[in-house]
């Protein structure tokens, strides 16, 4: 898995900057498209099913897992590793612009779902990528 994540980052990152787009979007969209692929295929099918609501379940379940044992246990592991420093330094402009961009994107997210009734129509799914392409230019 190690090395098919590292070719893969790899590839993503020469491609783009071969056709001109920037590491910072290709890694926003081509590599969470790769990640995310896995989840859609295992919602679509448990929709298909009639669990709808295991399938909305699953989508958030395994983005609450990734941010809670996805990042830090690398994390932790670095840090722990003898031979390397005990400080993880991110390299980051201007990240509470991102961290706000994002909350107000969970706050309009929210309202969004709330208008549309609580239901997932073909308009909630164009205002998600709408926002989701906002995300992309503020990135």
């Amino acid at each position: 898995i190690g090395g098919f994540s590292y070719l893969m980052v790899t590839w993503t990152e020469l491609i783009g900057n071969t056709i001109g787009i920037p590491s910072v979007i290709m890694g926003l969209t081509v590599l969470a498209a790769g990640t995310s692929v896995p989840d859609l295929l295992s919602s679509v099918i448990v929709a298909r099913r009639g669990q709808g609501d295991m399938a909305v379940s699953s989508s958030i379940g395994s983005n609450i897992f990734d941010i809670l044992v996805g990042l830090p246990v690398p994390w932790i592991l670095f840090t722990l590793w003898p031979s390397t420093d005990s400080v993880v330094s991110i390299g980051s402009d201007n990240i509470w612009i991102s961290i706000f961009v994002l909350i107000g994107m969970l706050a309009f997210v929210i309202l969004a779902i709330h208008c549309q009734g609580w239901k997932l129509t073909k308009t909630l799914a164009a205002i998600m990528l709408a926002l989701y392409v906002v995300f992309l230019v503020q990135a």
